[in-house]
């Protein structure tokens, strides 16, 4: 019996501080024993049981596995009011309280190990990224142009495909109901988990590649894909994906790379297209089932960044094959 579980579970004082501190912000088991100041297999244990639960889920990233209150992730109503009586617990119980609010300081610590592995992160690959800002030109420009192009269509749920440092994401959080950040790399989600701390309970961070996004058909209202597509050997896969998870009327966005004929950025930057034609891009989304809008061209210092927009259309297409005819 779920009741019994969800029960069974809240039974114990520890795993009481520990929903608490999971219902603030994602944690791996190791930052969560550094809170409570136990050891890491005896907390592991602990989280088994508000795993089996379902209060609690997990979900890995590289060899780090994080931990997510249900409630966070569209969790029952049963999830819900365990919630709400634990936030009960903490206003009402002195000592309960007194231990919640000693636990959230502690949390301090974790984010400042956070904020410096990605100061390290960026020092350790500070020409790198200041090669890329120099040939794209400033980024405000294509922040600027994000936005307009949710003008009159409501983000809701917003997935931003390839999240990267997270930047996209904290700029369009405010403006959406719930943003799930994806990103294949280990490494660049923790970058965005760093950036992210003052607003992760309106984000979720979720390890995955864009070729197999790990979600549910029609999941999202909005897909936005900022810089990454030229990553993609193959156009039509992630497409395709985004329109399996866009809802019908929803919108893509896409923020990458005009065609060009910079050769040095597949070995220097590990790109894999070129950058894409207009038309080119146009035709891959019309084949993965969106009707593109006008696109929109925004100048640089070498290379030249596109905005483009699409609707999701009602019915999936027969046939996504001619997907693969993209820009050369």
């Amino acid at each position: 019996m779920q009741t019994e579980s969800i029960l069974r579970a809240l039974a114990d004082p520890t795993r009481m501080r520990i929903m608490r501190l999971v219902q603030r912000m994602e944690l791996s088991v190791g930052e969560l024993a550094q809170v409570l100041g136990q050891s890491q297999p005896r907390v592991s244990q602990h989280v088994a049981k508000l795993v089996d639960s379902g209060l609690v889920h997990r979900h890995r990233e590289g060899s780090w596995v994080f931990l997510r209150c249900a409630t966070r992730a569209a969790g029952t109503p049963l999830h819900d009011a365990a919630a709400r009586l634990l936030a009960t617990a903490e206003n009402e119980d002195e000592s309960f309280g007194e231990q919640c609010r000693s636990d959230r300081d502690r949390l301090g610590m974790i984010r400042t190990a956070r904020e410096a592995d990605a100061q390290d992160y960026f020092a350790r690959h500070a020409d790198e990224w200041d090669e890329m800002r120099a040939m794209l030109g400033p980024g405000e420009p294509v922040e600027s142009a994000i936005l307009a192009a949710l003008d009159g269509h409501a983000p809701g749920r917003l997935a931003d495909i390839g999240t990267g440092t997270g930047r996209i994401a904290e700029l369009l959080v405010k403006h959406t109901d719930h943003l799930v950040g994806v990103d294949k790399s280990p490494d660049m989600l923790r970058l965005a988990r760093a950036r992210l701390q003052h607003v992760e309970e309106s984000i979720e961070l979720v390890q995955g590649d864009f070729s197999a996004l790990p979600f549910p058909a029609a999941s999202f209202d909005t897909v936005v894909f900022h810089q990454v597509l030229h990553f993609a050997a193959d156009l039509a896969a992630p497409l395709a994906e985004a329109a399996r998870i866009c809802r019908p009327g929803g919108r893509i966005v896409i923020a990458d790379l005009a065609a060009h004929t910079l050769e040095d950025m597949r070995s220097r930057h590990a790109h894999t297209r070129l950058g894409f034609t207009a038309d080119g891009m146009a035709e891959a989304l019309r084949a993965a089932g969106f009707e593109p809008h006008e696109a929109v061209e925004l100048g640089g210092s070498q290379l030249v960044t596109m905005i483009w927009t699409a609707t999701r259309c009602p019915a999936s297409p027969s046939n996504t094959d001619t997907a693969r005819t993209i820009a050369r």
